[in-house]
Formats: C-alpha cells, structure tokens, sequence
C-alpha cells in the first residue's frame, strides 16, 4: 500500500513539474510575442514595413498558439498586422485580420474600450484607401467618441483619431470641418510632444494639404517646410514620410507654376519611395502621377504620358481597376489625349473616369466636378456645343450643392476663400459666353451662375447674423460680445500703429487677434447652421426665372460681370493651373418675360482706367469731369443701350471697378443720366427675390452727429469740426419728430452699440477708407488716424473692414465692429460721411467696407458716399431727401430727387452725385401710417 502510494505521490510530483515547465515555455512564448510585437511597432516606424510585417505575424502565431483564437492579445496582433497591411494598401489582406480583431475586441473588452476606438480608426482608414469616405467617417467618429470618454479630450491617442477623422471629411471636400479637427489634433500632440515630433510632422504636413486642396499655397508652404525638417531630423533622409512631405511640397510649387522648384522635390520623393516601399507601391504611383501632371503642364506630353501609364499600372494592381485614385489617373490620360487632338482617345478615359467615380463616390459628389467639366471643354473640342452645355450644367449644380453644405461650417473669411476657389470654373462659363453669346442655354447658365454667386458671401455672412439675433441663445449672445471686444481690440491695436512694438510683434499681435475672432466667429456659425440650412436658395435650374418673376414690369436688370478670360479648348501647356487671361467686363441683361441678352463690353483694363479718372475728376472738383463722365459711359453704358429698348428702370448689379461707379452722373453728351434713367443699385439681382420673413420695422429713427473730436482717443489727429452735421441731424428731428439724436458728447461708440434695429439709423460724422491721399478741408473726410508724432506711418492692415469706418466721440469705429451691430428689422442706414461707399474691390464679391459690413449686419438698404463729400451741400442733400421718403417716395427714388434738386444750385457732380443707395428701393415702411413694433420672430 505504502508503495502505490508512493508512486502516486511521484506522478503528482511529474506533472507538476510538466505543467510548471509548460507554464514556463508559455510564458516564454508570450515574451517571445511581445518582443516581436514591440520591434514590428519599431520597424513601422521607421518605415520598413516588410520586417514589420514578418516581425508581427511572428507575434500573432505564438499568441493565437498559447492564448487561443479569443484573446485580446491576440486582436491586438490583429490589429497591428492589419495596419500594416494598409501601407501597401493590401486591403484585402488587411480588412479580415481588422474585421476579426474588432469583434474580438468587442467581445471581450466592451465596445467602449480605447483597444476598440484603435481597431475602428484602423478600418476607418481602410475603407478611405477604398473610397468609401462616408463609411470611414462613421467608423472615425466612434472611435473618437471612444476615445475622448475613455481616454479624456486631452489625450495624444485622441490625435491620431482626429487626424484621420479630418482626412475623410477632406477627401469628401469638407475642408470646414476638416480644418479644426487637425488644429485640434496638433494642439494635443505639441503639448504631449514638443514641436519636434513626427506625429507633429504629421498633423502639420495633413494641415498643408486642407490649406493646399483649397488654394491657400501661402499658408501651406510653410507648413510643410517645418514638417520636412521635422522628418528629416527625427526619421532621417530616406524614410517614405520624408517622400510624402517632399512629394506635397513639390505639388504646392506646382499649383504656383514654380515647376524648376517643384521637379527634384518630386524626383527625390520617387526615388525614396521606391527604394524603402519598392517601385510597385500605390505612392511611388502618385509621384509618377505628379511628374506627369508637372511634364503636361509644361507642355511636354511625350514625357508625360508614360509616367501617367505607369502610375495607372501601379494603382490597378494594387487598388483595382475601380478604385477612385485610377479616376484621376484616368481624368489626366484623357486630358493630355484631348490637349493633343486625340479626341477619339480621350473620349473613352473621361467616360471610365466618370464611371468609377459615380459608382465609389455617387453621383452627387464634388470629386465628379473636375471630370465633368473636361469632359465638356472635350464636346467644346469636338464642336459639339449642344452636349457640352447639360454637362456644364451638370458640374456648376454640383458645385453649388457643395457651396451650400460646405458654407454651413465656414466663417466669411473662410467663405471668401471657398468661393475663390470655386471662382475658376465660373469664369470658364462666362468665357463659354464669350465665345456663344448668341446661343440662349449658354446666355441662361452664365446667368444663373451669377446669380447664385455673385456676392454671395454677403449672403451667407448676413444669415448667420440673421440666425445669431433672431434664432439663438444666451450662451451665442454671450459669445458675440466676446467676437465683438476681440474685433475692437484688433480695430484699436490696427489704428493706432505698432507704437513702441517693433514691427514683427505687431503683426503677431495683429494675427493672434484676428485668429482669435476667426475660432469665435466659426463657432457661431457652426451653431447656427441648423436654422441657416432652412433659408435655402432656389435650385440653380429654377434661380433665372425666380429673379425674373421678382422683377417690376418696367424695369430690367443689368448684371456687369468683371471676370478673367479662360480657355476653352487649350491646345498645349497646363490642363489644371491654366493661365487665365486679361481682365474682361460682361454685362448680362434679364427682362421680366425671362429674356436674356448678353454683350461683351471689352478688356477690363481701359473701362477701369476711366473710372479711376472719372472718380478722380469729381472727387477733386475737376471743371474737366464732363469729359471723364462721357468717357466711361461709350465705354460702359453706351453698349447696353440697343439691349435694353426702352426700358428706363434699371436694377444694376455692378462688379470690379464699376462698383465704384456713380451711373447716375455718367453723361450720354446731352445731360447726365440721372435724368433718363431710374437706377437702383444691388448686390446681385439674387436681392430681389423675396427673403425670410424679417421683424416688422420699428418706427424708431437713431441720429448720431457731430459727435466731440476733442475727446476721441487713440489718435493725434486734428479733425474738424463739421457744424452741418449738427444742422442736418436737428433738421431730421424736425421732419420725424420721434428722432432719437446723440450728439456731441453723447455721440459715443458705446451708445451705438447699444442702439438694437431701429427703423432708420443716420451717422453724420467724419469717415474714412484709409489711403495716402489729401482731403478738402471742409469735407467730412478723417485725414489721418495714428498719432502724428509716430513717423512714417505703418504698413495698413490689410482686412479692408479695418481701414474704413466712421469717428465717433470716444474712438473711431471700423467697418469690421459695425458688422456685428443688430440691424435685423432696420429698414435704412444712412453713412452721410466721406468715403462710406468705399473699400476693397474683390472680383464678384462686391467692395468690402463699410457698406457691406452694414448689409451684413442686417440693414435692408445702406446710403453710402463714393468720395469725401462736402459738410454744407451734404447737409442739403440729406434734410430734402427726408422729405421724398416721407412723402412716400422709394429710398433710390427718394435719393435721386434730391440729387436732382441740388444739382440746380450745384452742378458740379463732387456736390450732388457722391451717394448711392444699395438695396431695396420700396418705401419706408417704418413711416407707414400704420407701421407696427418689432415682431419677436423671424421665420
């Protein structure tokens, strides 16, 4: 008995020392694993992604053989070898082992373990190698959301996420919302990294290319400057980041046609990628891409089009034939075929293009517009205008629908870069015009584009202003008056000149002050894009004939277009950075019935000489200025005459120079044109269509006058005195006995900015539009703003919103402050101040100053002044025009009559021509017998 149980005690003793010799070899295993797990993540790093590869599969096979198929450890190889299959972009291979790690993951860990958030970024980023950007965003966006609750919003994991989260809304053309989710995500990384890290390398370098993908060379370049010497340090010479950055800095000088800059970026970027990722790989493909785009725009196809093949090669083996990258390929094939005659050729590589773009992306989405667009310049090739024409169409709607998602998530210096960047192919159907002006579809879509377009980022500003006053809460109201101090900061720092600062600090005081108003301004917009998204424009299909409708039966409207000449069918050099050429006025004519008639009015270049002379001529008191009035109307005004008939109420909707034109003192050799024509100025003939419901106007009316120069601060400047302010202020209260005055002393900033919508608001002060030139000595005019005893004075801002405003009691006021007034319900703001129509001449987007900051803050029409007006004759101009809106008269009529009056006693155009009226032009309705109080809603 004692022996058996001697032997039995000796098997336990055996098998124990086996197991504890299995637990051993195990544990040893997963060290072994973990080793192999650790040099793979090393050699990924490095950028030897075939070692890391062997490296990680080793680690999977030894913890699926100790751990079994569901452990966690084992989806965390998972995972790290799918990743690593994304570099080749071996999807195949890659999505199984992601696929499989996630549901482990979910099993064993939750679905709200930061393991998960890792694995879904992952597939994210799969499905963007595929195309399918929608899905890869839902995918990012859980795995942010993971990762910001499990790991806080501070965290440097949270980076990677955002980063990849904003390259899905990029590649969708997103750029608003890509933007400050790489801000975001370089933020974290800088203040869990330094400044010197790769992953800040990598969100610099991701920032440029948003910049870069929207035109904005100027700020990207610098950017990937700093990410290549970041690379090169901390990676070294021959890493493929290092290839990435070369390769995006190379494309930047491209865009800027610096293509001797952009050639050995992009030959050294090939050869590294070839050498650390092999010549078969997806990237070496977009270098040979990016050299024969480089070799196509100089003109050089023979050596173009076999780096073009090659890189097709490489993306069909490796992508597919139907993946969007060979589109683009395709896209460039096509177009270097049709540069080069071979219609027959391009034909088929557009038609594939376009098919594999519609099937990955849809067929609403913005990538199709660059396809469509040179697919229609090949119909304009082939003489086939009939089927051009629905494919122009076709992109300009596709283009809008992406303006009006897009503009919801942009401030309007955002927008105006936006709708830059747009302005292209624009352009390119005005030149259609040009070169069809008599075929009624082309008349039809030029217009519509104008339409739709012009001014527009006056349109989209003034929503949000709309929304932010009528349609939101405390908490925006609160960050309002945050923008609005930000904004005086900035006007007060820009007036005043650097002082003691040297000049580098005050233009980083400058642009933190402006960066800061963009963050606040953006998220207002953000907020209010719901209700924003609710004021939709009419479809571009419908917008010709809504304007049309909203046109009084007598009148017609006059759309001057100031655009560049682009070629239509270009025979050799760059197919995507095309030279435009000179300046060109078009002037579109639309008639109540729907009829639409069209003229070129010639180079831009002698009809804007002419009204530099003709605003010359009256703004000094020139005895020559008939000579410049006649001048500018054979060149401007003349040739619209056989197509307008008899029409003599004219809707003028000016662009470029001409917006600085007073029409009505432009004289046909007989007499001024005040006389045979009714003008009413717009923005776009998009004004007249009716808009959302506004407040009823209040029947307040608000003066400020002649406000105390003596105590305005910030400036040295010895202004004048203007007593027919005073004058004309008092003799609005004796016409509209409700009048509100602030005069002198109480003239303040403070207290206009506490003025919500009233009826009518009247400034009568000095104004100013900052520029070296003299002003009479009795005109309303500012002369100088700075101290005077500072030297030479400092370089202008370059925000015109910040070189033009009014001087009030306690402190000038720039443009850029009174856009964020409360005007929403004010009927009319009167500017009766030198230079208040004044500004910044931007191509289809009006002039920017005070005028549009005015409009944009919500007043439905603004009278400005184009030149520095005279204190006495203005005050007479401004007591009788009272008396036409109050006699029921239009607020342009109303204008005309009184500029008509004192032309009797003062012929001279400086005196009775300086003021324009833009907007509505109907009566007052807050001097309506029955004009009711402020309504509380808007929709």
């Amino acid at each position: 008995m004692w022996r058996s149980l001697g032997w039995m005690i000796l098997a336990v003793l055996c098998c124990t020392a086996n197991v504890a010799a299995g637990e051993v070899r195990a544990e040893a295993r997963l060290l072994e694993a973990q080793a192999a797990f650790d040099e793979a993540n090393e050699l990924q790093a490095a950028g030897q992604y075939t070692e890391a590869l062997r490296r990680s599969q080793h680690a999977l096979t030894l913890r699926e053989a100790v751990l079994g198929g569901e452990h966690p450890e084992v989806a965390t190889s998972l995972s790290q070898l799918g990743d690593l299959y994304l570099h080749p972009r071996d999807t195949t291979r890659a999505r199984p082992l992601l696929e499989r790690a996630l549901a482990i993951q979910e099993r064993t860990l939750g679905g709200n373990h930061p393991d998960v958030a890792r694995t879904l970024n992952s597939l994210g980023v799969l499905l963007g190698i595929q195309g399918a950007y929608g899905q890869a965003t839902q995918f990012h966006e859980r795995a942010l959301s993971i990762r910001e609750t499990a790991l806080g919003k501070h965290h440097p994991d949270l980076a990677q996420t955002l980063i990849s989260l904003a390259s899905a809304y990029q590649e969708q053309g997103s750029y608003g919302q890509a933007e400050p989710l790489v801000q975001r995500a370089l933020a974290i990384q800088e203040a869990a990294f330094g400044g010197n890290d790769p992953q800040v390398a990598a969100s610099l370098n991701t920032l440029a290319l948003l910049y870069r993908n929207q035109k904005q060379y100027a700020r990207a370049e610098p950017l990937l400057e700093r990410a290549l010497a970041i690379r090169e340090v901390s990676l070294g010479q021959h890493h493929p980041d290092v290839a990435s950055t070369l390769n995006d800095l190379a494309s930047v000088h491209y865009y800027q046609r610096a293509y001797a800059r952009a050639e050995p970026l992009y030959k050294r970027a090939l050869a590294i990628r070839e050498a650390a990722l092999g010549k078969n790989h997806p990237d070496v493909g977009h270098t040979y891409n990016n050299l024969g785009l480089l070799y196509a725009a100089r003109g050089s196809y023979a050596r173009a089009e076999p780096l073009y093949k090659r890189a097709l090669t490489i993306w069909e083996t490796s992508l597919g034939k139907h993946h969007p990258t060979v589109a683009a390929v395709l896209d460039n094939l096509a177009t270097l075929c049709r540069n080069r005659r071979l219609y027959a050729r391009a034909e088929p590589l557009y038609r594939r293009a376009l098919a594999i773009r519609e099937a990955t992306l849809g067929r609403n989405h913005p990538q199709l517009i660059h396809t469509i667009v040179e697919f229609a310049r090949l119909r304009l090739a082939q003489d086939r205008l009939a089927d051009a024409i629905p494919l122009f169409m076709r992109a300009f709607t596709l283009s809008e629908e992406y303006l009006r998602e897009e503009a919801l998530d942009l401030s309007e210096s955002r927008q105006l870069h936006l709708l830059q960047f747009l302005h292209t192919d624009e352009e390119r159907l005005y030149s259609l015009l040009w070169a069809h002006p008599d075929d009624a579809r082309v008349r039809h879509l030029a217009l519509t584009a104008v339409l739709l377009r012009k001014g527009r980022s006056i349109e989209e500003t003034s929503n949000t202003s709309r929304i932010v006053y009528r349609g939101l809460g405390a908490q925006d109201r609160e960050q309002l008056e945050q923008l609005r101090a930000i904004r005086s900061q900035l006007a007060t720092l820009a007036l005043q000149g650097p002082g003691s600062l040297a000049p580098a600090e005050y233009q980083r005081r400058l642009e933190e002050l402006a960066s800061q108003g963009d963050i606040l301004e953006t998220g207002l917009v953000r907020r209010s894009a719901p209700l924003r998204a609710l004021i939709s424009l009419p479809p571009p299909a419908e917008m010709v004939e809504r304007v049309a409708a909203a046109l009084p039966q007598d009148a017609a409207l006059v759309e001057l277009v100031a655009y560049a000449h682009r070629p239509l069918i270009p025979e050799s050099g760059p197919h995507r950075a095309e030279s435009a050429g000179p300046l060109r006025y078009l002037a579109l004519v639309l008639f109540p019935s729907g009829r639409i008639r069209a003229l070129d009015l010639g180079p831009a270049a002698p009809i804007d000489l002419a009204t530099t002379e003709l605003c010359n001529a009256f703004s000094s008191r020139d005895a020559a200025y008939q000579h410049h009035a006649r001048t500018l109307y054979s060149l401007a005004f003349r040739p619209l005459l056989p197509l307008l008939g008899d029409v003599r109420r004219l809707f003028i909707a000016p662009d470029g120079q001409l917006g600085l034109v007073p029409f009505h003192a432009l004289h046909d050799g007989h007499d001024f044109l005040i006389e045979r024509f009714d003008f009413t100025r717009l923005t776009s003939g998009r004004d007249l269509l009716p808009r959302p419901q506004r407040p009823s106007p209040s029947r307040s009316v608000v003066v400020f006058a002649a406000p105390s120069f003596e105590a305005t601060q910030g400036t040295g400047s010895p202004w004048a005195p203007l007593p027919g302010t005073r004058q004309e202020a008092l003799a609005i209260q004796r016409l509209l006995p409700q009048t509100q005055l602030f005069l002198g002393h109480d003239a303040t900033r403070e207290r206009l900015f506490q003025v919500k919508a009233p009826g009518i608001l009247h400034i009568a002060t000095h104004g100013f539009f900052l520029e070296n030139t003299a002003a009479p000595a009795d005109s309303r005019a500012l002369i100088q703003v700075g101290a005077a005893d500072r030297g030479p004075s400092p370089r202008r801002p370059s925000d015109p919103l910040l070189r033009s405003g009014l001087v009030l009691t306690s402190a000038p006021v720039t443009a850029l402050e009174l856009a964020s007034l409360d005007l929403w319900g004010t009927e009319l703001v009167v500017l009766s101040a030198c230079d208040t129509g004044r500004g910044d001449v931007r191509l289809g987007q009006g002039i920017y100053g005070l005028s549009r900051a005015l409009v944009t803050a919500g007043a439905e029409t603004v009278v400005s002044s184009l030149w520095k007006v005279n204190d006495a004759t203005t005050q007479i101009l401004m007591e009788d025009y009272y008396r036409h809106l109050l006699a029921g008269k239009g607020r342009a009529a109303a204008l005309r009559e009184a500029m008509r009056a004192l032309r009797r006693i003062q012929p001279h155009p400086y005196y009775w021509a300086p003021f324009i009226a833009l907007g509505r032009d109907t009566p007052l309705r807050a001097l309506a017998p029955n004009a009711q109080t402020p309504s509380a809603g808007w929709l």
